[in-house]
């Protein structure tokens, strides 16, 4: 499943060439801006900043100093304040340039890693079940529940990867540009995967306590 750590790729996105009689159906990576915003959480912490230096302000205020003194009180914080959020937003965009997802007709593959280039192999027999979160502006989620028996620690795939899963972590491709026309593809692949008698499959809600219904891929509602 997993490839491993790798600095050549024979092709983009790919530690080697596609085998012969595979064929490459779409690639794609995170939206830059989406990904920082939601995996990295900058404007929530730029607002948490910007509650905490205007409370300085306000106990400087009522302990009887002057405004300029508030000010000064804020001023020694702001420095680390923008840091801390422009690193935040600078390594949402990092992640999201690094990383490269790829869906053939028998896988999908995920490079991701800023350091350390790891590659995800999962030919479609693990993967049990799909779902679509919508976002913004055409922007949105995959999340992918693997069958029993493979799994792959969440420090490896985050920020690729469902929140808070923990003890079952399920990998997710992150702010995917047209993630409808995407998650489609993915599930015609899976579909074709699976052969003809699953075709009138029921469709079910992904989810790590659900009967994995492989061929759905459903709107999901979005996690915090």
């Amino acid at each position: 499943m997993i490839t491993g750590e790798h600095e050549f790729e024979a092709e983009p996105g790919l530690p080697e060439p596609l085998p012969r009689g595979e064929r490459l159906i779409w690639q794609g990576s995170p939206d830059e801006r989406t990904l920082a915003r939601e995996a990295l959480h900058w404007r929530k912490l730029a607002v948490y900043f910007a509650v905490i230096l205007g409370c300085r302000a306000v106990f400087v205020l009522t302990d009887g100093g002057t405004a300029w003194q508030a000010v000064v009180s804020v001023t020694w914080l702001l420095p680390l304040a923008v840091f801390a959020v422009g690193m935040s937003y600078m390594l949402g965009r990092l992640i999201a340039r690094t990383a490269v997802y790829t869906l053939t007709d028998r896988r999908l593959v995920m490079r991701i890693g800023v350091v350390l280039t790891l590659s995800f192999n999962l030919p479609f027999r693990q993967i049990a079940s799909a779902a679509m979160r919508g976002g913004q502006g055409g922007h949105g989620d995959i999340v992918l529940t693997l069958a029993e028996g493979n799994q792959i620690a969440y420090l490896h795939l985050w920020p690729h990867a469902r929140p808070w899963q923990l003890k079952c972590p399920q990998p997710m491709l992150r702010a995917v540009p047209q993630v409808r026309q995407v998650a489609a593809l993915l599930a015609e692949s899976l579909k074709a995967s699976a052969g003809p008698q699953a075709a009138d499959m029921p469709a079910r809600a992904a989810g790590p306590a659900a009967v994995p219904p492989r061929l759905a891929m459903q709107p999901e509602a979005r996690a915090a």
